[in-house]
């Protein structure tokens, strides 16, 4: 019997890693476009004669954003600068008197935790930051107020060492601390408040259960130790890893921080979903991976890594992000259309076929709305990654058409935990 379920684990383990791909991501969203192209999916049309409007769309938008095409990546650094103020360069001057690799272990750090922090707010909460006394809301005002709470220590068990963010301290999160520092009230709710702080509980006892890869104290930066120790203590200018890599640690050792249940046997999957159209091999079959979060994690740590002395390549094999601003621009520009306008008035579970099908079908056309871009823009590949795409870019094109159509409202609801979307 201890064989058959030996047998069972390594089956369901082999399973999870074809998962744990942008790869699997990639070819089994194609699936989904082939067959709504076909006719023959129940939930959506697609119109491909969209595609050139939808790229003008984000063509607009990054235009206006950056007018010389100087387009940094897609991250959560960006988020850090809302409001025009430069939060790094504040960051560096507390972090000045650390030698360099302790000052990237910290933006890794902060990156890891407001990413994960970093899910649809609601449309009623926001931050006032007190120093600036601006007022900040959604992705952004969650950057600011994760960057402050980070800066004041709120993650670090360690009050000599307030810039880190422990397993111990992320162990001891109180919600109502949480709650406290992201200024939440009755007036001003956050949703999926609890939901956040169970997830950043989970990356502590992860870490600390993992010490060969987050090191003796549960620090997310070990990650980066771990990726980059081939190359020796004092990391090499020469040092080149591949963005792929920095997402399969993510996604293997923090499979088991995220609350969706998905799982095959004992094995968890995180942001992977049932679809039953989507074909794969062995106990794979039937499953939709997205990695949403671990992947805007990834792109969130390429510029610390690099900041760190380590080049990152191969961008290109992360995907779009399968979340609202995205998946809202597809079907606001009509390149994706619902079959009965009746179901964007319903609320929908993550987990429902039709919002699967949704983040499947924004992945596969996000990369051909990419090639449009370029070409309207004059640009290659390497000169345009996805990465400045989404930036430049889908993401604020796709809230500009929510704001004009809803008032900011995705055209699709989603019931939120916090973690997904």
């Amino acid at each position: 019997m201890s064989t058959s379920l030996g047998s069972g684990h390594a089956e369901a383990e082999s399973a999870a890693e074809v998962l744990r791909t942008t790869n699997a991501v990639r070819e089994r969203a194609g699936q989904l476009l082939h067959r709504a192209r076909n006719g023959d999916s129940p939930w959506f049309t697609i119109d491909d004669g969209k595609i050139d409007g939808a790229a003008a769309a984000i063509v607009g938008a990054t235009r206006k954003r950056y007018p010389k095409l100087h387009i940094p990546l897609h991250s959560r650094w960006r988020h850090f600068e809302a409001g025009g103020v430069d939060r790094k360069k504040g960051l560096e001057r507390l972090l000045a008197d650390l030698p360099l690799p302790s000052r990237g272990h910290a933006m890794i750090d902060l990156a890891f935790v407001s990413v994960l922090l970093d899910a649809g707010a609601g449309p009623d909460w926001k931050y006032v930051e007190p120093a600036t006394g601006e007022t900040f809301t959604r992705s952004e005002g969650l950057a600011v107020a994760s960057f402050h709470a980070f800066v004041a220590g709120l993650f670090s068990s360690d009050s000599n060492r307030p810039l880190q963010a422990d397993s111990a301290g992320l162990r001891g999160l109180v919600t109502e601390h949480l709650a406290a520092a992201f200024q939440v009230s009755e007036a001003n709710p956050l949703v999926g408040l609890q939901e956040r702080a169970i997830l950043l509980r989970r990356l502590g006892e992860a870490m600390q259960e993992q010490p060969g890869v987050f090191g003796p104290d549960g620090l997310p930066c070990g990650l980066f130790d771990t990726i980059v120790s081939p190359f020796g203590p004092a990391v090499a200018h020469t040092a080149d890893i591949a963005a792929h890599s920095i997402l399969s640690l993510i996604l293997y050792s923090l499979s088991s921080i995220w609350p969706a249940g998905n799982s095959i046997a004992t094995v968890p999957l995180g942001d992977c979903w049932r679809h039953c159209a989507v074909r794969g091999e062995g106990l794979s079959d039937g499953w939709m991976p997205f990695h949403k979060l671990s992947q805007w994690l990834t792109y969130s740590l390429i510029e610390p890594f690099e900041w760190s002395g380590v080049r990152v390549h191969g961008l290109e094999d992360l995907t779009a992000l399968p979340e609202y601003r995205n998946g809202g621009l597809m079907l606001d520009s009509g390149l994706l259309q619902l079959r009965d306008p009746a179901m964007a008035r319903e609320v929908w579970q993550p987990g429902d076929e039709i919002i699967v099908e949704w983040r499947a079908l924004t992945v596969a056309l996000m990369d051909l709305v990419a090639l449009a871009v370029r070409q309207q823009l004059h640009r290659t590949e390497a000169q345009l990654p996805l990465a400045c795409v989404l930036e430049g870019g889908s993401w604020a094109a796709g809230r500009e058409l929510a704001l004009r159509l809803r008032g900011g409202l995705p055209p699709l609801q989603v019931a939120s935990d916090g973690t997904v979307f």
